[in-house]
């Protein structure tokens, strides 16, 4: 484990602080997109990482709306939200990576819904409703707030950023954003303790 993390090479302050969700402890933002590799190549670290979350720590994905093909695919991402099935993020990623299914085309990801136990019309339902067409204004809001410029970009407690990449290309590899995430998340909690 890393023990000698950098303000300035690992990970940044924000000058000016985002607000969090009320009420919802430490809170850790990825943006990303479903069809962005760099963010699939994350997912094979902060799969695992999510699963042994603190209890006074919330994770929530906001999707990026950078390219029109991933309009559709943050659309995706809060139908799955909607319909309870948000759990189905690792099967999304590895179905556009690994097998190139075009999940950006609504019939296409109907269609694969099916495949994977999903309610078709409950999928349409949602993808039509306005409340994914809400959430989908806030993440564009969100992402223009955070001034987040690329993919994946991590907020832990709406002051930290981060950037993990591929390994060799920047300080932080994928495989270490667990690591600085567990350090960001002491951090944040230090910080409010002394408040």
């Amino acid at each position: 484990a890393q023990t000698a993390w950098q303000e300035g090479r690992d990970f940044l302050r924000l000058a000016a602080p985002q607000p969090i969700e009320p009420g919802s402890g430490i809170e850790v933002l990825e943006f990303f997109s479903y069809g962005c590799p760099h963010c699939n190549d994350l997912e094979e670290f902060l799969g695992p990482w999510l699963r042994q979350l603190p209890a006074d720590v919330s994770f929530r994905r906001v999707p990026v709306l950078f390219h029109p093909p991933w309009v559709n695919l943050a659309k995706l991402h809060f139908t799955l939200e909607a319909i309870g099935r948000a759990d189905l993020a690792g099967k999304v990623f590895h179905a556009v990576h690994a097998r190139g299914v075009k999940l950006y085309d609504e019939k296409v990801f109907i269609e694969w819904g099916a495949g994977n136990g999903l309610d078709a019309a409950k999928v349409r339902e949602a993808w039509n409703s306005f409340a994914v067409s809400g959430k989908m204004n806030r993440a564009r809001t969100l992402a223009q707030a955070f001034r987040v410029d690329g993919v994946p970009t991590l907020f832990v407690d709406g002051k930290f950023k981060l950037q993990p990449t591929t390994e060799g290309m920047g300080p932080v590899a994928h495989r270490q954003a667990p690591s600085l995430l567990d350090f960001l998340i002491a951090k944040a909690r230090a910080e409010r303790n002394k408040k």
